[in-house]
């Protein structure tokens, strides 16, 4: 179809005036669009000429009529309203595509996390400056010395006098406030949150990384990154204005890590030099074979003192639990360990600096009653120190040449992760407690340590260790869940287990063999294990079962178990150089002597015409004294309840007889004591002093019912299982107030 002259006239017209219109509306000049060339103009104009509908005013676009598109428009004129155009939206060019674009997403991301963080710990400096700001208006108030716990103030070079409690009460203060006890314990020192130890590598992740980016493992652990950012700005706003600031690292590695902050107590004069000599040459005589945290030829006594006064004074308080004995507690026990415990909770609320603050809490932890609060805190100090990583790194032979302290800082780095790995497993295992750490990855290269020049004498007990309690967190995750439901498929794993225990005492002994004799102390301790591991199998399996209406399946695993027992008792108490270690063991080592000599008791209360009762009630008597004679009372008296009980049930017939009391009650037992009168006639009969084998000089005095376990008392002694709670079950609940036995002052129970 033609168009006439007029109309093309018309419509040429009308297209200039549109372009026209246009051009203007954006406000780009005829030069400035020709300067792209012509296909620049082309996309321009195609991109930025609105639509027919945001040419239109407001009052012809809601009413859909057609608009001239110039204000004042002809209608709006003539129905006399307001002609308003609203100012059209420019559509976006199209977006960019490519990595490019993917990168500056990223990076967009990254900057919002970072923003959000450095808002939150903006806000936190705010209230830290605050409270510091009080703090100091406190102290210039305070007119009482800082610390009242007797060991004077601690003016060593470098330490600075903390608050307790960050609000110091002065002479003004009235007498009801100053009523209360002080706080425990030191306040954190003033060292920065940073990296110290050791580190995941900051190389860039991948090929689209460049040094000039964020390392993935920054978005991972974005708070770590913004405290290393705040520490630099910290330097550079150190730097004076004038001087030109130094170029500083983009990716430092660790920071330096600080003087001690806490004196040792010899440097404070509480122990003199030669009685801490002689208390570091009985930790050494026996303590580190039953935690192997240390190398004899490195941890010195003077680079013990030098780099850990924490590690310091908790290998003099163990030691000077041990020379005590069971005679009373000495006043250097007690400043050593007012001093440990001290130190470790000033670690609570401040930043870790140095991996052997996770040694000195691991020994407070250890020769407590109370160790899974202590040993948690030092978990969670390892893994903040990065030490998980150390088997890895030492295992990662990239070319790279580490120098001979680099290597000692990996290899005892390692030794420590190892210690606690096992140390924080067999927590949970005997005590029925869920397993926190689950990380098998780290421990996956143990026996690398065992080839390293720079290896210790007992790293070949903390492999063996650490390769059991493996075994036996399998054992229990696939058995604890049967709740005693045994079939064909529990036996049979059952077998398979026994079979796994046997092949890792071979190993082991094997790496023992190599540098001990068939009578030391090491390998005996190796097979005492071995039985245990066996008794414990059993017990874990059969939880909950009725022993004494059991198929003739269950009955066979039970005389197993009890021989697994007799095998682990014999050990003890035929090896002298066992019974000798005996008093530097820690609580689990008593509670496999302990446990082997109860299920014995328990076998032979269920089965007495198929066992030897007398020679069974010999070996548990000698055992008892044994553990009585090391200052293991707790577990002595479990043996001596249990004893009772069979001497009730069976003594008639078996012509048992109670032993002749020859020595008084343990001091944290005295409280059980309870007389006569308080009988519940509805209860058994509860044992006196003298069934129990101890002289009481009061009339009868009997021993409380409610003191002793459920799992120790008469209804129970069918009862051949593992208590669901482990060794809390079966051990009576020590009086120490901070988890230590003696006559101390109250002290926090976590430890």
């Amino acid at each position: 179809m033609s168009l006439s002259p007029s109309a093309s006239a018309s419509n040429d017209s009308e297209t200039t005036s549109k372009r026209r219109r246009t051009d203007s509306g954006t406000g780009m000049s005829m030069d400035q669009s020709s300067a792209g060339g012509p296909g620049h103009n082309q996309s321009q104009s195609t991109a930025h000429i609105p639509k027919r509908g945001a040419r239109a005013c407001t009052a012809c676009r809601k009413g859909k009529n057609r608009c001239e598109g110039e204000a004042p428009c002809r209608r709006c004129a003539h129905n006399g309203i307001p002609c308003v155009y609203e100012k059209p939206e420019k559509k976006n060019v199209q977006g960019m595509s490519g990595p490019s674009v993917e990168r500056l997403s990223r990076l967009e991301g990254q900057y919002l996390v970072m923003q959000s963080q450095m808002i939150g710990m903006q806000s936190s400096l705010d209230r830290i400056l605050s409270a510091v700001q009080t703090q100091q208006a406190n102290t210039a108030m305070a007119q009482q010395p800082m610390y009242s716990n007797g060991s004077g103030p601690r003016d060593a070079p470098g330490f600075l006098p903390p608050h307790r409690n960050g609000f110091e009460m002065g002479q003004g203060q009235n007498e009801r406030a100053r009523s209360f006890p002080p706080l425990p314990g030191f306040a954190p020192p003033p060292h920065k949150y940073a990296t110290y130890g050791i580190v995941p590598s900051t190389a860039p992740s991948s090929e689209d990384e460049s040094e000039d980016t964020l390392p993935r493992a920054t978005l991972n652990a974005p708070i770590e990154a913004l405290q290393g950012l705040a520490n630099a700005a910290a330097e550079l706003a150190a730097v004076p204005s004038a001087a030109e600031p130094p170029r500083v690292k983009k990716r430092k590695r660790a920071e330096p890590i600080p003087r001690n902050a806490f004196p040792h107590v010899v440097e404070k004069g509480l122990v003199s030099d030669s009685e801490a000599r002689e208390l570091y040459n009985i930790f050494f005589a026996g303590c580190h074979l039953f935690i192997p945290l240390f190398d004899p030829m490195y941890d010195t006594y003077e680079s013990l003192m030098e780099r850990t006064p924490w590690t310091f004074d908790a290998i003099l308080a163990v030691a000077g639990k041990i020379r005590s004995g069971n005679g009373p507690l000495s006043p250097t026990f007690y400043k050593c360990l007012e001093e440990a415990q001290g130190i470790a909770r000033s670690s609570l609320f401040g930043p870790v600096v140095r991996k052997e603050a996770v040694q000195g809490m691991l020994l407070l932890a250890a020769w407590s009653t109370n160790g899974w609060l202590p040993s948690g805190h030092a978990m969670r100090m390892a893994l903040d120190l990065g030490l998980h990583r150390a088997l890895e790194k030492l295992a990662d032979d990239n070319g790279k040449q580490r120098t001979q302290e680099e290597e000692r800082d990996l290899v005892v780095s390692a030794r420590i992760w190892l210690c606690l790995y096992w140390f924080d497993h067999q927590m949970s295992l005997g005590t029925g407690r869920p397993i926190v750490l689950r990380d098998e990855n780290s421990i996956r290269h143990c026996r690398l340590l065992l080839s390293h020049p720079m290896a210790s004498p007992t790293d070949v007990r903390l492999i063996a260790q650490v390769e059991l309690i493996a075994q036996k967190t399998q054992i229990y995750e696939t058995l604890a869940p049967l709740n005693g439901q045994v079939n064909h498929n529990t036996l049979a794993f059952i077998r398979r287990a026994n079979v796994a225990l046997d092949k890792w005492w071979n190993d082991c002994d094997e790496l023992h063999r190599q540098t001990m004799d068939q009578d030391s102390l090491l390998r005996k301790i190796l097979a005492g294990e071995l039985h245990y591991a066996k008794l414990w199998l059993v017990c874990v399996a059969l939880r909950g079962v009725a022993w004494d209406k059991m198929p003739f399946e269950q009955r066979e695993l039970a005389f197993q178990a009890k021989d697994a027992a007799s095998n682990c008792l014999s050990i003890f108490l035929t090896s002298s150089e066992y019974r000798a270690a005996l008093r530097y063991a820690v609580h689990d080592s008593l509670v496999t002597a302990a446990f082997s000599g109860l299920f014995l008791l328990k076998m032979a209360s269920l089965f007495p015409a198929e066992l030897d009762l007398s020679a069974i009630t010999g070996q548990v008597e000698q055992l008892a004294q044994l553990l009585s004679d090391v200052a293991a009372e707790r577990y002595a008296l479990a043996l001596r309840i249990m004893l009772a009980n069979l001497r009730r049930k069976v003594g008639m017939i078996s012509g048992i007889s109670t032993p002749v009391p020859t020595m008084p009650p343990p001091s944290f037992a005295q409280d059980m004591i309870i007389s006569p009168t308080f009988i519940d006639p509805a209860m058994p009969p509860p044992f006196t002093m003298e069934e129990l084998g101890f002289v009481w000089p009061s009339d009868r005095g009997i021993f409380s019912p409610s003191a002793i376990p459920v799992w120790l008392q008469e209804q129970s002694l069918a009862d051949l299982g593992l208590p669901v709670n482990g060794s809390d079950g079966i051990f009576l609940q020590m009086n120490g107030a901070n988890g230590w036995t003696g006559d101390f002052a109250p002290m926090p129970e976590a430890w």
